[in-house]
């Protein structure tokens, strides 16, 4: 009789995290669309200029998660690096001394995340918790975020950097930014939108695209960019440099020659991408402060307007800015070039431009240049048909003046 011994088999238990890890990576699956962003808007395209942006924002109100979207868009590697977490030597490089210093020197070896970014050629240099990082330690970043070295190596030009910081009343053991190194970035808040944060949650987030540069108008963005940033700080030589004050002032945005520089970029970039107004004022303003940058956005909007010349010449052609002040700007134009130099022609020209301002437009902006071409009026020149039109306006305008003149003097 023979007996066989037979052994149960190997009873496997199930892995405790496998429904766990299969749930993780179904809430990981996102989708992303095009959706109108400024925020995003304005971070790629300062992206695409090659300048370092300092996005600032509350804890946890979404900047790490653009800067990954981001990267994902563009197809870049995401390379992230808690700044107050490091020493300056993780920044400046550690010094390694070979078989003879005297003749060789010591160079500077660089961290591996910088050897890393090198070798790929291209990537997105993420510098978070900067409000967090020691003096020291921004002393460090100095030539990282403007020479773009780590040591002995320098970083290729595929490489952009993107740094984030939180407000010091709300980041741990918070620092303000030195001054240098604030001059070094555009600076962009970042708040969040309820609705993008709503459909995000549901799986759909706003698409981060670089902007979609026009190649035959480069030369003319280069040169529109010089006439605007020029012609400013030509006629006003106090924005040149104007270090803030306060010490909290000074770790944002404040005009520099650096800081005129990269503002001149980003309006070349805006020009040849033809982005919003509303973009170009976050981006401007994030590089030389708000005072500078609204004068900067309202000479891009003076060197937009047409010449009173044209206009004067081919009045029936004439289309008027929508902008209230914009549009006061072109008819007090058209009134100071016959004042200066007066002809009749020129005279009933300026008439039919004003005439069609109060046909396209609010009244009250005719006012005022409608007082001023009357007065230019001589003896022998016939008064236009257009005139009876405008006198009611220009009427009503003098009596609500003098009656807002009585109300002040009581």
């Amino acid at each position: 009789m023979t007996l066989t011994l037979t052994t149960a088999p190997p009873t496997t238990r199930p892995d405790p995290l496998g429904a766990a890890a299969d749930l993780l990576a179904l809430l990981g699956e996102t989708d992303t669309e095009p959706r109108p962003n400024e925020q995003l808007e304005a971070l790629a395209l300062a992206v695409s200029a090659d300048l370092p942006v300092l996005l600032w924002g509350e804890p946890g109100i979404g900047k790490t998660a653009a800067l990954t979207q981001l990267a994902d868009s563009l197809d870049l590697p995401l390379t992230t690096v808690i700044a107050s977490v490091h020493e300056p030597s993780d920044f400046a490089g550690l010094p390694v001394v070979g078989d003879d210093p005297a003749v060789q020197g010591v160079p500077m070896a660089p961290p591996d995340w910088a050897v890393r970014l090198v070798r790929a050629g291209r990537g997105l240099l993420f510098l978070d918790e900067l409000s967090t990082a020691p003096p020291a330690v921004q002393a460090a970043l100095l030539r990282v975020v403007l020479e773009r070295r780590i040591g002995a190596l320098r970083l290729p030009p595929g490489v952009r950097i993107v740094a984030a910081a939180n407000p010091r009343s709300s980041a741990a053991d918070g620092w303000e930014l030195s001054p240098p190194l604030a001059n070094r970035f555009v600076h962009l808040g970042w708040s969040h939108e309820h609705e993008v944060v709503v459909r995000g949650l549901g799986g759909t987030w706003p698409r981060a695209e670089l902007p979609a540069l026009d190649p035959d108008r480069l030369p003319e963005a280069v040169a529109f960019a010089r006439r605007a940033v020029c012609g400013l700080l030509t006629g006003r030589p106090a924005l040149v440099h104007r270090l803030p004050k306060n010490e909290v002032a000074r770790g944002g945005a404040w005009p520099s020659p650096r800081s005129w520089e990269m503002a001149l970029r980003l309006v070349a970039f805006a020009t040849a991408a033809d982005v919003s107004r509303d973009v170009l004022s976050l981006l401007v303003r994030g590089a030389v402060g708000d005072g500078p940058g609204l004068e900067l956005l309202a000479a891009v909007d003076r060197m937009d307007l047409p010449d009173p010349e044209e206009l004067l010449a081919d009045p029936a052609s004439v289309v008027l800015p929508e902008r209230g002040d914009l549009r006061q700007t072109v008819l007090d134009g058209v009134v100071e070039a016959v004042r200066s130099r007066p002809d009749r022609g020129r005279w009933d020209a300026a008439w039919a431009i004003l005439a069609l301002a109060l046909e396209t437009g609010a009244p009250d902006v005719v006012v005022v240049p409608a007082s001023t071409l009357a007065a230019l009026r001589r003896e022998d020149w016939e008064v236009p048909a257009t005139v009876e039109r405008l006198a009611a306006v220009v009427s009503l305008g003098r009596r609500a003046d003098a009656a807002a003149a009585a109300g002040r003097g009581r």
